[in-house]
């Protein structure tokens, strides 16, 4: 090809891109004849029309084939799509943090409501401040909490109002600004209780913020934890995570709710490293502290210690339920919950007065005592086997959703776990020993002489539970202690006459055996402590001598 062949044919190509790019530019500033309507994200509808919104991105996703822009006007959440060509970005010069005004046809794609872009401007300055002061505005007045009354009448709810309504305002507020949430809970059934309650009160709220029934996956997570405190291997997990989703999808780091747990000096430094990462911290419990090391680290404290009360009279399950409904006034199937969790962490016996109403309510709903007594046995079986598992939709069945489900669940696998309820006793009861010191006496149990390893049910603690129970009822006893001791941990049981407290304990031995490691938690008569595995004999040593020196 000679040269000046070459140049005709470059020119040619180089006038068809020109016009090209000129054509692209006017139709994405095109302006319509027919002045498109303004609207709020909240009152976008599924109808198709062309609409003018406003809004600050919050992300962008490119796909395979559109771009995707998630932008918020402080009303809601909503995607907007441009297209070029698959797989290539569209309007490269909109970025993340940006405040736009876009000129949309509403549709509808695989079930969702979004936006097809037609023309799209970055605003000025003087707007985008307008702009942002008004969705501050919106934000917290969308925030903003309207105290319902309690499901029941209690001086303790009564002192605990204000920090539930603080808090309830921190996770709509988290909400609605695309915050992750994410819910840590103990491994039992008043903890799954908690977690539960909260759950069906946030999931609704991210739905309908993001018009989308997918987002409950992408910003919302529950999980148990196992040891009775938010342990820094869960920050760690959670962190990762989090880190991971900022990363590859422009999330923001979560704000943290752990119930039914963390208000001892033991989830201090767990908490702490989620602070270090950017995350925040919600804490709703019952269980005893020595001094209170958390409310200085959480944006929100809420225990029945920090206002004078006992955790013994009130659940962290019971306190939940009844927290959800200032996070979600319309929260539903959490009528059960405080009777569910109340009697499984034996609330009746230090506030039956208390019990007896809740148990009214669940009543109502077609619970009876044995109906939650078995509903309670499956949760407990059932979160020693998922561990660590979210499992979501397994679990609501378990809660009732649906109902009919729930009782052809409980109906096959209670008797089943009765079954190994009592085989478990029997075994601990043929081989507990008991030590006596003046009035009161000790019961102990060493589990790996005796029991099947890693997975066996029921699992110490209960088996502990049932043992203690057990003699106080057959033989009278109302001075004891009982013990499960296993290779590199305990789980206790004190009656009130004993004059434990397993948080004394716990300070005792890191002053005799600082070398052991201990660290553990709970109520002041009932939790569980670890220890290195060659301490296990001097541990329960010391456990002697620290019940002597209390007689």
């Amino acid at each position: 090809m000679s040269k000046s062949k070459k140049n005709i044919k470059q020119n040619y190509k180089k006038r068809l891109q020109n016009n090209f790019n000129s054509r692209t530019r006017f139709v994405r500033n095109k302006v319509s004849s027919v002045k498109p309507v303004e609207r709020s994200i909240s009152e976008i509808t599924g109808v198709k029309e062309t609409v003018s919104l406003t809004g600050y991105v919050n992300k962008i996703v490119q796909t395979g084939g559109p771009t995707v822009f998630v932008i918020s006007d402080g009303t809601g959440n909503f995607s907007i799509k441009g297209f070029i060509k698959p797989g290539v970005r569209a309007y490269p010069e909109i970025v993340e943090g940006m405040i736009v005004r876009a000129t949309v046809e509403i549709g509808e794609f695989q079930g969702e409501i979004e936006g097809e872009i037609k023309s799209i401007g970055i605003l000025d300055e003087f707007n985008k401040k307008i702009f942002l002061d008004k969705m501050r505005e919106i934000e917290k007045e969308r925030a903003r909490v309207t105290p319902p009354a309690f499901i029941v009448e209690s001086a303790i709810l009564n002192k605990l109002k204000n920090k539930f309504i603080e808090a309830a305002t921190q996770i709509r507020l988290a909400i609605i600004q695309d915050r992750p949430i994410i819910v840590r809970h103990h491994n039992d059934t008043d903890g799954y209780s908690s977690g539960f309650a909260l759950e069906r009160a946030i999931l609704p709220l991210i739905e309908k913020q993001h018009s989308s029934e997918k987002a409950a996956w992408e910003f919302f997570t529950r999980a148990p934890c196992a040891a009775p405190f938010y342990e820094i291997d869960d920050s760690i997990r959670d962190m990762a995570n989090s880190l991971r989703n900022v990363a590859k999808h422009s999330n923001k780091m979560p704000l943290i709710i752990i119930a039914d747990n963390g208000s001892s000096p033991e989830d201090l430094m767990a908490i702490k490293h989620g602070k270090v990462h950017g995350a925040d911290f919600i804490v709703i419990d019952h269980h005893y502290f020595n001094h209170d090391a958390i409310s200085s680290e959480v944006l929100t404290h809420i225990n029945p210690f920090l206002v004078g009360e006992e955790g013994s009279h009130f659940s962290a399950g019971m306190l939940c339920a009844e927290f959800a409904r200032f996070v979600n006034p319309e929260v539903k199937n959490i009528e059960q919950i405080p009777a569910l969790a109340g009697f499984a962490d034996r609330i009746d016996i230090a506030n039956p007065e208390l019990m007896e109403e809740y148990m009214k309510i669940a009543s109502s709903q077609g619970y009876t005592k044995k109906l939650l007594s078995d509903i309670s046995l499956v949760i407990d079986y059932v979160s020693s086997k998922l561990k660590f598992m979210e499992a979501r939709e397994y679990i609501e069945v378990l809660f009732g959703e649906p109902r009919i489900k729930q009782k052809q669940l409980v109906e096959l696998m209670a008797p089943y776990i009765r079954e190994l309820d009592e085989k478990g006793f029997e075994i601990g009861k043929a081989n507990v020993k008991l030590d006596k010191f003046g009035k009161l006496h000790l019961q102990f149990l060493h589990f790996e002489e005796f029991f099947p390893g890693f997975g066996f049910f029921p699992k110490p603690g209960r088996i502990v539970g049932m043992l203690h129970d057990s003699l106080q009822i057959e033989k009278g006893i109302s001075n004891l202690i009982t013990v499960g001791i296993m290779e590199s941990a305990m789980t206790i049981r004190a009656t009130n006459e004993s004059n434990f407290s397993v948080h004394e304990f716990i300070k005792y031995l890191n002053q005799k055996i600082p070398e052991a490691f201990v660290e553990g938690g709970g109520h002041n008569n009932a939790g569980s402590i670890n220890f290195l595995p060659n301490k296990q004999k001097e541990v329960f040593r010391l456990l002697k001598d620290f019940i002597k020196s209390r007689q």
